[in-house]
């Protein structure tokens, strides 16, 4: 039997205060409030209108499967269509999050991404759930394996190569700083790969905030990521200044998880002590902030973003 939905009304103070990862996709966060109440037929119109739009729709897919009762909604919609792919592909992401969050058993989660994949083989979407399934679970081969499955399908996945930034970061965190490890070159090859308008652009200053978290975790880092040299260094300025360049350059007003990017680059400004260029990237985030990395490396974010962005807008 579905879950009763649940009641209507937040608080409007938590509400205020609360991270969307919807971002700014109208549609999605109108989808999503139906499917919260069990009405998955406009999940349905939504990932039909997505199309092959893939990092559009790994978005929306993700976002949706993370509603506490989405998997229950996606098999009252598997049982009116058996054959839907887009059901299937929610139901999948919808079980990986039950196991992201302690609920769930991993190999369920498994099989339901691979029984996606068959039904969308061209879709990167069901692999981007087993990803985010592997990037905590899995061995490093495996990770690669379904890395590799995703970018056959679209070479320039933002989330996946995000994830993989965030997995290939935690190696070797307890050696110590190391300005030749692996995710630097990784996050620099990837950018050199993209076509120029890529975001991927932005993967280089991804790499090292993962980095910094990875090292602050095992007490190599302080604390407070402002105090740290690790934005500082004649590397870590020249990647900042790139990224931020190609942001005057290229920015995209309608990719989906731009905001994702901007809160990464005001993040490093902000580190890097250049306020004039993060008051910039404030202004362009408005009241859409993520988690992280205001929450490297173990911090409140939203705390942390207010007090980043008032003092670069000198409003403090």
């Amino acid at each position: 039997m579905s879950p009763p939905p649940p009641p209507f009304g937040r608080s409007r103070k938590r509400a205020s205060q609360a991270f969307d990862a919807a971002l700014d996709d109208a549609e999605l966060i109108d989808a999503r409030a139906a499917l919260a109440q069990g009405r998955w037929q406009a999940a349905r119109a939504l990932l039909t209108r997505t199309g092959d739009e893939w990092d559009l729709r790994g978005h929306r897919a993700t976002v949706l499967a993370a509603e506490p009762y989405s998997d229950a909604w996606a098999r009252d919609w598997l049982v009116a269509e058996p054959d839907s792919a887009d059901a299937a592909v929610l139901l999948a992401l919808a079980l990986v999050q039950r196991v992201r969050r302690g609920k769930g058993k991993p190999a369920a989660a498994r099989e339901a991404c691979r029984t996606a994949a068959r039904l969308a083989p061209a879709d990167p979407t069901p692999w981007l759930g087993l990803l985010l399934l592997e990037r905590d679970l899995g061995a490093a081969d495996e990770v690669a394996d379904v890395f590799g499955e995703i970018r056959t399908r679209h070479a320039d996945h933002h989330h996946a190569h995000h994830l993989m930034v965030a997995r290939l970061a935690e190696r070797r965190a307890e050696t110590g700083p190391d300005p030749l490890h692996e995710v630097y070159d990784f996050a620099n090859w990837a950018a050199e790969q993209a076509p120029a308008d890529s975001p991927l652009a932005i993967l280089p200053v991804i790499a090292h905030a993962e980095r910094y978290r990875a090292l602050a975790a095992a007490g190599h880092e302080p604390p407070d990521p402002a105090a740290s040299g690790h934005w500082t260094g004649r590397r870590a300025r020249q990647v900042m200044k790139a990224a931020f360049d190609w942001w005057l350059e290229w920015e995209h007003e309608g990719h989906p998880r731009r905001l994702v990017d901007l809160n990464f680059l005001a993040h490093a400004k902000v580190c890097e002590g250049r306020g004039a260029e993060a008051a910039a990237l404030f202004h362009r985030i408005g009241e859409r902030p993520t988690p992280a990395p205001w929450s490297y490396p173990d911090r409140e974010p939203y705390s942390a973003f207010r007090a980043a962005r008032d003092h670069a807008l000198g409003t403090v």
